[in-house]
């Protein structure tokens, strides 16, 4: 039991709280930037937002590229239909640091970085008549243009735009190639509300309703065999304590505390060794674990319809008894996984990630339980300090935020971990995903679980439980997390920062109205007759009598 028990901890610190506290907006970056260090004065006060080039081909449409756009210049429009299409050319000298050889009628003018500042590139464009300027980076990252801090009079009225090294050189070899070249620019606005975001909220909800209810019908089915056992068995009571039912595990004070001590060394380890092996590494992770969370699942369901597959067994050297059910599901589970794993990077894969993902943290949900609510305090205010520090605080230690790096993979060239749940945002003009860490779902979840445990064990109805406003109070939490991150402009928020004070104070307040608090805190479940006791009481009571 002991090595079971370290093995759903570690699984729990895995897919928990390194499958994220932070709630992110998508993977194709933030539009609006800001930049606390590159202040705005007048004449550069823009903000910094992703732009689209768009090219076009001796009348053909062609590829698209995204730039970033300067504190300087004039704003660039939101729509395609109000963007102007314009002749693309390279600059003479090619740095635009001196006066272009060629006279530039409305042109975009292409220039290298370097030998000089953004801002002469930019005058010295304007003044030659060039429309706008596209700064090539000298590396693959993009990077924001700003002002010199001398630099007060700046009467810049072209946009001014930076691209990456790559885009560059695709640019100089389409004019190289061909007779016309023509640009659009435009920074499309992001849509308030994407309904991806909604469907991401009902999957989490989902999510947690399905396995608090497998988790509370288990602790029903475990309470009835055990009070079954001491009608059946009274004097082998003895041997009886300890055992745990259905291989449950339940989460201890120190393991709590030790939960995000634990996770907090896996982020860092993630956020310093990030790169392709490493996601690789946490690819077979994930996959083997969300093999066995299917697989856990559908035999779940699948003995309902086939009982005798699930209660006949065959004996297997180092597995044990094993049932033929899960001998027939295990495959398909395996293959499942691997053919994710093999096919992740296609637009489809997010489909059998979410699948995998779902099935694991229900299975998790299953196995591993809170005791009482004095754990359940504990452990999520634990995590509700690790999320505020890893995405907030962390940024004055690393000078960047450790949660968002590792959610969106920025170091390994990859769409990130996959402990989360994503859905591609449809009426994006960014496309991109929206994403929701399984740290979101699993930790709020253990409660939510608990209160659905508690309301069948005391017998309460869904209006006199707590289930119903701990499920809410999630739901709740969730949705002003969604809030504040479109308030944000789409920069990652901590989701626990918002849910846990919802969920665990809605508890915390309901139980102490109630009357049923240090039931709670201390038990975590209600007081039930001792069939021990009450056979023993009957039988002395029928000896009394006959006497």
């Amino acid at each position: 039991m002991g090595l079971f028990k370290f093995a759903c901890f570690l699984w729990l610190c895995i897919v928990g709280l390194l499958g994220l506290g932070s709630l992110c907006g998508v993977r194709a970056g933030d539009i609006v930037h800001d930049d606390d260090r590159a202040p705005k004065k007048p004449g550069c006060e823009n903000d910094f937002v992703l732009v689209k080039v768009q090219t076009w081909i001796n009348g053909q449409e062609g590829r698209e590229f995204v730039g970033v756009g300067a504190r300087f210049g004039t704003t660039i429009v939101s729509k395609e239909k109000n963007a102007n299409y314009s002749l693309l050319t390279l600059s003479n000298p090619q740095d635009c640091c001196s006066p272009p050889k060629t006279k530039l009628e409305g042109d975009v003018i292409i220039v290298e970085r370097g030998n000089c500042k953004f801002t002469t590139k930019a005058n010295v464009a304007q003044d030659a008549g060039a429309s706008a300027v596209l700064i090539i980076n000298n590396e693959k990252e993009l990077y924001k243009m700003v002002c010199e801090p001398n630099e007060t009079d700046l009467d810049i009225h072209i946009p001014a735009v930076m691209l990456p090294k790559d885009a560059g050189v695709s640019l100089e070899s389409m004019l190289l190639n061909n007779t016309s070249v023509s640009v659009q620019l435009y920074s499309p606005r992001r849509p308030v509300v994407d309904i991806a975001e909604v469907f991401l909220w009902l999957m989490a909800v989902c999510t947690i309703l399905i396995a608090s209810y497998w988790s509370a019908w288990s602790a029903r089915e475990a309470a009835i065999e055990h009070d079954k056992l001491l009608k059946d068995a009274s004097d082998e009571l003895e041997d009886m304590k300890g055992r745990s039912f259905g291989g449950v595990v339940e989460i201890s004070m120190t393991l709590a505390i030790l939960f995000v001590v634990v996770a907090s060394c896996f982020l860092v380890l993630l956020y310093k060794l990030m790169s392709d092996w490493f996601i690789e590494l946490l690819v077979v992770l994930f996959g083997i674990g969300g093999a066995e969370g299917l697989q856990t699942c559908l035999v779940a369901i699948l003995s309902r319809v086939f009982k005798s597959a699930g209660q006949s067994f065959v004996k297997l050297p180092f597995l044990g008894a094993v049932s033929h059910l899960t001998l027939a599901v295990t495959p398909f589970c395996i293959a499942f996984a691997a053919v994710w794993a093999v096919y992740r990077n296609v637009s489809f894969a997010w489909i059998g990630q979410d699948i995998l993902g779902i099935a694991l943290i229900v299975t998790v949900l299953q196995i591993v339980r809170l005791p009482n609510l004095k754990v359940a305090t504990v452990l999520l205010s634990c995590a509700f300090l690790y999320d505020i520090f890893w995405v907030f605080v962390s940024k004055y230690i690393f000078h960047e935020s450790v949660m968002i790096v590792v959610a969106r993979g920025d170091k390994s060239g990859e769409d990130g971990i996959p402990m989360l749940l994503k859905i591609p945002r449809m009426f994006d003009p960014w496309g991109g995903y929206s994403i929701i860490g399984f740290g979101d779902i699993l930790l709020p979840g253990l409660l939510v679980a608990f209160s659905l445990r508690y309301d069948w064990l005391a017998k309460k109805t869904l209006r006199a439980g707590y289930f119903l406003w701990a499920i809410f109070a999630y739901g709740l939490g969730l949705l002003v997390t969604y809030v504040a991150l479109n308030l944000m402009d789409g920069h990652g928020q901590p989701a626990l920062l918002y849910i846990v004070p919802f969920t665990l104070g809605t508890f915390l307040m309901l139980g102490l109205k109630r009357g049923d608090l240090k039931v709670l805190w201390t038990r975590g479940e209600p007081e039930r007759p001792c069939m021990h006791y009450q056979l023993h009481t009957n039988e002395a009571e029928a000896l009394s009598q006959d006497r």
